[in-house]
């Protein structure tokens, strides 16, 4: 199945690089380019210590995700770069990560990632290599409407990666190209064994890649050991329900892990004040959200004030109305937390978005309380 890749000038003059994370999607849209005709780069980011990566596999950028994107390129007869951004990635996404969670806040550290080495560093590079775009495999389409280009959700709504690329610049937009934004995974898989393919049958990567087993309270204990240190729990009004073992384990709207007893209705943590090492917790009403603040708005569309809003990866979009900094829900929203995403759609389209900074609670009497 033909791709088109949307090129300036005839495919066998054109370079088309590829950001290779060594799973079966990016392998795919090498495939996909080398069909093109044009001259195909394969290239593959190095995040990790070596001697941690080697032990790790089905996540990315990892080092048996890198031996399996050399595979591909090899199969392909395309060439093949690792650059190794160890340093830039713990400084911009893992050292934020641990930053944000002693901080009290919810972080999203794959929007970090593509914001930082995932396009700029590598939109630079494929720049410096004379690329015509850079291509990836995130589940997005890029459709050219008026002459500018638009970002809208992936056509298959589970494996839509919208949500994490807010942070895309227009400049970016121009440069990039999201050849599987159209197809639903099993088409993918499907390409990928009628390609040959070793990787067609591996499994998809963990959200969170450099956290191992998912253990992201082990990993922030480490680099920011004060947030293991343990506090009290209290209630809306200051009175002490309890004690946690540290405000590492838990972000705004769990439930799970609070050891407190005798309660008349089940309590989520509503605030996380980590200086006093305190968890404040209320009834559910309590997470009612009907405004937020958002910082480093990012407009990829026109500057508009009726959208709707995703606050979280899986969340649906709802409703809202966006002044300045200021998101209204039209309803009560819940599960919003400070550090998460709060993504800005027309539709399909994605138009902005920024981080989430505060909230302002539904129920203003709990809000006063609080």
């Amino acid at each position: 199945m033909p791709i088109d890749f949307e090129l300036d000038r005839p495919a066998g003059a054109a370079r088309i690089v590829v950001a290779m994370s060594g799973g079966v999607d990016s392998s795919v849209v090498a495939a996909l380019a080398a069909r093109t005709g044009a001259e195909v780069v394969g290239v593959t980011l190095q995040l990790y210590d070596h001697g941690e990566a080697a032990k790790r596999s089905g996540s990315c950028c990892a080092g048996q995700d890198i031996y399996d994107a050399r595979s591909v390129c090899d199969r392909l007869g395309i060439a093949h770069y690792v650059l190794d951004y160890e340093s830039r990635f713990r400084s911009g996404v893992i050292d934020r990560f641990a930053d944000d969670y002693a901080s009290g806040r919810t972080p999203v550290p794959c929007s970090l990632c593509n914001q930082g080495v995932k396009f700029t560093d590598l939109i630079d590079f494929a720049r410096e290599l004379g690329a015509d775009c850079l291509a990836t495999g995130h589940y997005v389409r890029r459709l050219v409407r008026g002459g500018r280009p638009e970002l809208h959700r992936g056509a298959d709504p589970a494996r839509d990666q919208s949500y994490f690329l807010y942070g895309t610049t227009a400049e970016q937009l121009a440069f990039l190209r999201f050849p599987l934004g159209a197809l639903p995974k099993r088409e993918v898989r499907r390409l990928a064994e009628a390609e040959g393919l070793a990787v067609a049958g591996k499994p998809d990567s963990q959200d969170i890649c450099f956290v191992p087993d998912g253990d992201y309270a082990g990993l922030v204990k480490r680099l920011r050991p004060e947030t293991a240190a343990p506090g009290e729990i209290v209630d809306l009004q200051g009175q002490v329900l309890g004690e946690h073992p540290g405000v590492v384990h838990f972000t705004v709207g769990q439930r799970r892990g609070l050891t407190i007893g005798g309660q008349q209705e089940p309590l989520y943590v509503v605030r996380i004040e980590p200086r006093e090492r305190r968890l404040v917790v209320g009834p559910r009403r309590a997470l009612a959200v009907r405004e937020a603040r958002i910082e480093q708005l990012n407009w990829l569309g026109e500057n508009q004030h009726e959208v709707t809003v995703k606050v979280r990866s899986l969340a649906p979009a709802v409703p809202a109305r966006i002044e300045g900094e200021r998101v209204t829900f039209s309803a009560p929203e819940y599960g919003v937390a400070p550090g998460q995403a709060a993504v800005l759609y027309d539709g399909e389209r994605l138009i902005g978005g920024g981080w989430i900074a505060g909230t302002i609670a539904a129920d203003l009497s709990l809000a006063a309380a609080a």
